[in-house]
């Protein structure tokens, strides 16, 4: 769903709004987008809260013995954050390395295609042209919707190519006129983790290529390409995560009583336990309710807010990386920041000099190797 979101949008991007609709809308490009973006946000966030309905739970039992705390949800964040489980603490750095990466990416690919374009592309006519910007921008925004076209395509296709992280827990029983085909092909595919691990190389082979892009074909091919790698960004971490905390909450693929792990009172280890069936699974919060269980969908809660700290925090750092190349590549250096003739005129790229989005590009790839070591290693932790 999201693919298509992106697909609609992008292709948005790619046609001549104020062409098309005048000035209602507004009288920019990126004027009519903000507007139309914001209609489909309203729309859809209003269809989703009048046919969504929450079981509100009932509010926790306070117990007296617990010591009370002013920031107590952070730090119960905290203290989880310090005392991941092995699997989950590699999970969250390859994440981690993984968004260094795909951050210049995210912002920052459409106007380079763009520029590319500008560069060694662009006939005279467009370079004068009074929309040259606006241009430059659809060009940028036609290479997101075959990005986003490569994305859907496969997040369809590639599940059925490659076995699932629990896959052994699961017997598939197809028609006995095709099981020996079925068997053989579920022996051909290869495990959720090495393609995560591909994915990183893929997409860092990627951007390694963009300071050598000489025309928007290349460019937009480039770009493309890594429609792949982002399919299984979203797919995989998510994927492992989730069984992780299943063995956390349910001790699954122990041969007797269902096993629970509960986190020791001094917070710096979980140990194991036993349960009977008719009991809930459930987890100790931590040091400061020692006596509080919490059920299955707050460990999953928790776990996964934690997975966002470790996606939000390399666009900070992302964000500084790439002022940090833009300062070095400062007006007097790079042609995109520099424009020749009056200052009135648009900004448009020249032929020579570096490309400073290219850079940033280059670096994220090199940060993506980093992701590729960290996925690599859950393979050799238990």
């Amino acid at each position: 769903m999201s693919s298509i979101g992106h697909i609609c949008g992008y292709g948005m991007g790619a046609i001549d709004l104020v062409k098309l609709f005048g000035t209602t809308l507004g009288d920019t490009q990126f004027k009519q987008l903000t507007v139309i973006a914001a209609l489909a946000m309203s729309i859809t966030s209003g269809i989703t809260f009048w046919a969504v309905s929450e079981r509100i739970p009932p509010p926790a039992r306070h117990d007296p013995r617990a010591p009370q705390r002013r920031f107590k949800v952070v730090h119960q964040i905290w203290s989880t954050l310090s005392n991941l489980p092995p699997r989950i603490q590699a999970i969250c750095w390859a994440v981690f390395w993984s968004w260094i990466g795909w951050f210049p990416f995210i912002i920052y690919s459409s106007t380079w295609v763009g520029e590319t374009y500008f560069r060694y592309d662009a006939p005279k006519e467009v370079r004068q042209s009074a929309d040259a910007l606006g241009e430059m921008g659809r060009i940028g925004s036609m290479a997101l919707t075959v990005y986003s076209s490569v994305t859907f395509v496969g997040a369809w296709v590639l599940p059925l190519f490659v076995q699932a992280p629990d896959a052994d827990s699961f017997t598939p029983r197809p028609p006995a006129s095709i099981a020996h085909l079925v068997e053989r092909f579920n022996k051909l595919k290869p495990d959720l983790l090495s393609v995560w691990v591909w994915g990183h190389f893929i997409f860092s082979a990627a951007m390694f290529l963009t300071p050598f892009a000489t025309s928007f074909r290349a460019a937009t091919a480039i770009v493309a390409v890594c429609g792949l790698p982002w399919t299984i960004t979203h797919w995989a971490p998510t994927s492992f995560l989730g069984v992780e905390v299943n063995k956390l909450s349910s001790g699954a693929g122990d041969p007797g009583p269902s096993p629970a792990y509960r986190r020791l009172s001094g917070g710096s280890s979980i140990e194991l336990v036993r349960r009977d069936h008719q009991s809930s699974s459930r987890l100790e919060r931590g040091p400061d309710s020692p006596g509080s269980l919490a059920p299955t969908g707050e460990l999953s809660g928790i776990y996964f807010g934690i997975l966002n700290i470790y996606t939000t925090v390399p666009q900070f750092l992302g964000t500084m990386l790439s002022a940090a190349v833009f300062a070095a590549l400062d007006p007097g250096k790079s042609p995109e920041l520099t424009p020749e003739g009056d200052a009135a005129e648009p900004k448009l790229p020249q032929e020579d000099g570096p490309n400073a989005i290219a850079v940033c590009l280059f670096i994220g790839a090199i940060c993506s190797l980093g992701a590729a070591y960290s996925t690599a290693r859950l393979r050799h932790i238990a």
